[in-house]
């Protein structure tokens, strides 16, 4: 199943998408936000099956505004340098722990929003990631449970400022621009995606494809990540994880070829979906 968060006649609500419309959820007995939705799916996925399945489709996607599929979520967390080619690239050693900062809430943005290049820099970069969405409150999972915990996948954009992201040891601020976490367009359930460890992905700039790899290269694939994190903290439903970006950015391209505004950045993942959006200048 495919969950969305969209804006229709001034309102935020979410649905099921099938094929190319959707089908609303608001006023069905179910909960208006899609972290609600998540944290009471095992009582509630039998009721939004059925709906999908006997309901209409009210809206065409092409007559809707596709949010975040969780516009708010209480923790955005991302893996660095997880994919061999990309860790080459960077000159770096394999990891011997995973490598992990944070992208803010504010960098949150839809799937096919515009993406800002901001005053402050001009040495901006895509990744191409795999993104998973928390859908049990866990602590401590073994890797061995950890599929059990996630909702679902989405694709993203780990859009990183690279001269702000190496100002410091620290990698929060380079990656948490405003607008700079774009993920979507809409939640794919686990169960609909099977092994999240053999889907091609693939980065194109300008119709030009400069990222293209499989999640079977992942170093740290999703539940050793699950593994890792829960040892630390609680994830709750809602939450994003980031899961890294293969070889091909911009930066470590010989010249780099980073963004500009104008340019346009997709970012498609095997049965997901794909992002798209332009890069413009901040206002």
């Amino acid at each position: 199943m495919k969950l969305a968060t969209f804006r229709a006649g001034g309102h935020e609500r979410i649905g099921v998408v099938k094929g190319e419309e959707i089908v609303d959820l608001t006023g069905e007995d179910v909960p208006s936000g899609m972290i609600e939705l998540i944290a009471n799916w095992p009582k509630l996925k039998d009721r939004v099956v059925r709906i999908a399945a006997q309901s209409k489709p009210r809206y065409r996607i092409a007559d809707v505004h596709l949010l975040a599929p969780v516009p708010r979520p209480q923790k955005i967390l991302a893996i660095g340098l997880n994919y061999a080619d990309h860790i080459a690239e960077s000159g770096a050693a394999t990891p011997e722990k995973q490598i992990w900062f944070s992208k803010l809430p504010n960098a949150v943005n839809g799937p096919y929003d515009p993406i800002e290049m901001p005053k402050a820099s001009s040495a901006i970069d895509y990744e191409a990631e795999l993104v998973f969405v928390i859908g049990k409150r866990c602590r401590h999972v073994a890797k061995e449970k950890a599929h059990e915990v996630i909702f679902g996948y989405a694709a993203g954009n780990d859009i990183s400022v690279r001269d702000w992201q190496f100002h410091t040891a620290q990698w929060i601020v380079g990656k948490s621009f405003d607008t700079h976490a774009p993920f979507g367009p809409w939640i794919v359930t686990a169960d609909e995606i099977g092994d999240p460890h053999a889907l091609g992905i693939r980065c194109l700039v300008n119709g030009e494809t400069r990222q293209s790899s499989n999640t079977k290269n992942l170093v740290f694939n999703c539940f050793d990540q699950i593994a890792y994190l829960s040892q630390a903290m609680t994830l709750h439903p809602g939450d994003i994880v980031f899961t890294g970006t293969p070889g091909g950015v911009g930066q470590s391209m010989k010249p780099p070829k980073l963004l500009k505004a104008g340019d346009e950045v997709r970012i498609e993942i095997d049965k997901i979906g794909a992002l798209n959006a332009k890069m413009v200048a901040e206002e």
